[in-house]
């Protein structure tokens, strides 16, 4: 059974607009489209196999959805994110036991096996209000990106503006910024002349951050620089959701074809059993970009081309998401 929050539907609060390729909107970027090479070889095998896609262009949100953009939302809506919402647990269910949170990262204070994940909380409270849990805010984070927020709330939040989460392909070729196949969204060297390009973890993950960015947790949406499109925070800060299903592996056209997938998407679950992989219990989406707590000696996924699974029923202090909009070819009557 799905989760509630993909069940939800968002409230009719705005009639969805429709862009078109000569749209004017200061927040969003149009990501002209093209061909380029999507994954990569040379990293996480998930990543593989390298590929040439193509996909139309679109319109991106400049920078990930803020806290300030989130609240007005859910003032304007009414709206319940998944981890406020506490799970029923039946008649003989104690209310200490079930409660509603989300994950929280709390590092230890010694090194510690990196096999053991151990650094994840489930917090009693944490929500996107409350970042790290009971007692903290977003009160001066408004400019930072929402967190704590599932697959389902993202779309929820999509559908009221009128856009929608974008897949990975088009995820990836806004990322890239034009540089096609380059290791990173800004070129080939991680910290040109020294500087930090990016909201990642500089030190020995989990338990030890230099801060060399300036930022231990989240940062404001536009504190590093832009890429090519002019987009910011595409690497590093927070990972982001896709509209994908999550494979293991990328789908190519058999070899030999001759032809070049045109905006490939992975849109139904069904396609996932069709390829003869084994889903998990609760389906997972695809999420693009690394965030702040990617490190060199634990994640190095703060590339376009990286990918990770996360189940649509789990939000946590590092996840949030932008939008996208399909333009609409202007119709000529008479």
């Amino acid at each position: 059974m799905c989760p509630l929050s993909d069940a939800l539907s968002a409230p009719a609060a705005r009639t969805p607009f429709l862009h078109s390729p000569d749209a004017n909107d200061s927040d969003m970027v149009w990501i002209p489209g093209g061909e380029f090479t999507m994954g990569s070889d040379r990293h996480y095998p998930e990543e593989g196999p390298a590929h040439r896609v193509r996909v139309d262009s679109f319109l991106m949100d400049r920078h990930p959805v803020t806290n300030a953009r989130f609240q007005q939302f859910v003032e304007e809506t009414g709206y319940v994110t998944f981890a406020e919402i506490t799970p029923g647990g039946g008649e003989s269910a104690l209310a200490d036991e079930v409660y509603s949170g989300s994950l929280v990262f709390v590092p230890p204070a010694v090194p510690i096996d990196l096999r053991l994940p151990m650094w994840w909380q489930y917090v009693r409270g944490a929500n996107w209000r409350h970042p790290i849990g009971p007692g903290s805010t977003i009160e001066g984070l408004e400019d930072h990106p929402v967190v704590h927020v599932t697959s389902g709330d993202a779309m929820a939040f999509a559908a009221w503006e009128g856009k929608t989460l974008p897949s990975e392909a088009e995820w990836e070729l806004a990322a890239r910024g034009g540089l096609d196949d380059a290791e990173y969204a800004w070129g080939d060297a991680w910290m040109p002349d020294g500087r930090p390009m990016a909201n990642t973890w500089q030190g020995e993950f989990p338990w030890y951050n230099r801060g060399d960015d300036g930022y231990e947790r989240t940062s404001p949406v536009t504190a590093f620089p832009a890429n090519g499109y002019g987009l910011y925070d595409m690497i590093g800060n927070v990972w982001e959701w896709t509209s994908d299903w999550y494979r293991p592996h990328h789908h190519t056209e058999p070899r030999g074809g001759g032809r070049i997938p045109r905006n490939p998407r992975v849109a139904r679950l069904v396609e996932v059993f069709d390829a003869g992989e084994t889903p998990t219990h609760v389906p997972r989406r695809v999420l693009k970009g690394g965030s702040h707590l990617c490190a060199p000696n634990y994640c190095r996924r703060y590339r376009p081309a990286a990918r990770q699974p996360e189940a649509i029923d789990t939000a946590a202090c590092h996840i949030g998401f932008r939008c996208v909009v399909h333009p609409i070819p202007h119709l000529t009557l008479g």
